[in-house]
């Protein structure tokens, strides 16, 4: 949920809380009101009948309603003096209404003239409380609707408008990548806490850029300087093995020394590989013709293959391409193929499956399934291999990852089976200019 959002409807709820709490005081205090104003009217209308009782006798025989508001009948003295004024609320047929309503009756007594007491009961028309509470209800539901949408839109103007520079960082951070800091820019604002969280974004983005920096000319530095003293190496200890002088037994040593410096200069080689991949340091994305790529490097490698005595086979069903560096798809397809080549055996086969949207590479190899959890890490091992580096799936993995591909692993019937699921960089048109079909290298 949105930070707006989430504000409107904090509000809308403590509005709603409020109202409510606020609606019952409100009915309860205009209830008290409106008894007393009743009472207060019926006290004057006492006094008149009283007065009007005095000056004309004919009133004091009225025992019913229905000639008038009031009703008057003559009382023991004794009754008389026991009597206070008794307000309450009854109900009372109305003809005009054809029904019972609620009405205000104050009961008292008072002494005549003429030394006689009476009793004089007084009613007055009240607001039934239903109707009273359905109107309130009513009008407090507008106004309830009236404030929430007032408020929404208030806050939503002001919010934006004192957010935007909190909305602009964090756009701009979405953009932010390390190999172009430059990009990044904050702007400025009177907000002192938005003043404040721009200066700690801007330390903390430099400091990053400047750890980055020193990283990655530690790895180009260190690349390089390993790999100069191992390719002299390498060639010194060549030339040595020349030498007819040495016997077998040192010729043995000197093979496992320079396999092993072999070995080093490939995982230097790959490490400084993946490095430069997780650092992002391929910047040119282009059009990629996934299938053109795949029929290079199945030629590349059917020399290897011959001698090892694997089929390489491709099945087209598609055309195939992904918007990503030319070179890191090289370097994944190369991975993936090499490493199908080399866990196989003698009379296998690699088959290239390329498809709409999915590029597949199945072998035959070990009879078990690999660890799907640790495939894909750094120096995992499937068969403890000497000329392997562990680095061949991680590399794949971490180009995938910079380019949000998928890269599955699954193990059905013998065969290792590794999908990519790259994002097309177009539709995929379903020939082009001939049919797709299979082929073998041998």
């Amino acid at each position: 949920m949105k930070l707006l959002n989430y504000t409107s409807a904090y509000f809308a709820g403590i509005l709603l809380i409020i109202i409510s709490i606020w609606a019952g005081l409100f009915y309860f205090s205009m209830l008290d009101e409106i008894y007393d104003s009743m009472d207060d009217g019926l006290e004057n209308q006492k006094l008149l009948v009283i007065r009007k009782a005095a000056a004309d006798t004919t009133i004091l025989n009225q025992p019913e309603f229905e000639a008038g508001y009031f009703t008057i009948k003559e009382i023991p003295a004794a009754k008389a003096r026991t009597y206070t004024d008794i307000y309450q609320d009854t109900l009372m047929y109305m003809e005009n209404e054809e029904d019972y309503e609620p009405v205000r009756l104050l009961r008292t007594a008072f002494r005549h003239p003429n030394n006689r007491y009476y009793e004089l009961q007084l009613i007055t028309s009240m607001v039934e409380e239903d109707d009273l509470i359905a109107d309130l209800l009513y009008s407090l539901v507008w106004l309830y609707l009236g404030l929430v949408a007032t408020i929404l839109l208030l806050n939503n103007f002001l919010m934006r408008r004192i957010w935007k520079p909190f909305y602009r960082l964090l756009e701009r951070l979405q953009k932010f990548r390390l190999e172009n800091p430059k990009e990044f820019r904050v702007s400025k604002t009177n907000i002192e806490e938005f003043r404040l969280l721009n200066e700690t974004v801007q330390k903390l983005i430099q400091s990053n850029v400047n750890a980055f920096n020193s990283q990655k000319q530690f790895i180009e530095n260190a690349s390089h300087e390993l790999q100069t003293p191992l390719a002299i190496s390498l060639n010194k200890l060549e030339l040595l093995i020349e030498n007819n002088n040495l016997n077998e037994e040192q010729l043995q040593i000197l093979a496992s020394v320079i396999s092993n410096l072999e070995r080093s200069a490939r995982l230097n080689k790959s490490l400084s590989q993946l490095s430069k991949i997780e650092n992002r340091q391929f910047p040119e994305v282009t059009d990629t013709d996934l299938n053109d790529l795949v029929k290079n490097l199945l030629e590349d490698f059917s020399e290897l293959a011959t001698h090892r005595n694997i089929t390489l086979k491709l099945e087209e069903q598609a055309v195939l391409r992904a918007q990503m560096n030319p070179d890191l798809a090289t370097i994944l397809l190369t991975n993936l193929l090499k490493n199908a080549i080399n866990h196989n055996h003698s009379g296998g086969f690699v088959n290239v499956i390329i498809q709409e949207n999915s590029l597949a590479i199945e072998n035959t190899g070990a009879g078990k399934p690999l660890d799907r959890e640790q495939i894909f890490s750094r120096f995992y091992k499937g068969e403890q291999s000497s000329q392997s580096t562990g680095l061949g799936l991680a590399i794949v993995k971490a180009i995938a990852n910079l380019y949000d591909f998928r890269v599955e692993y699954s193990f059905q019937e013998g065969l290792h089976r590794f999908v990519v699921y790259p994002t097309p960089a177009l539709p995929s048109p379903k020939n082009r200019g001939g049919s797709f079909g299979c082929c073998a290298v041998r």
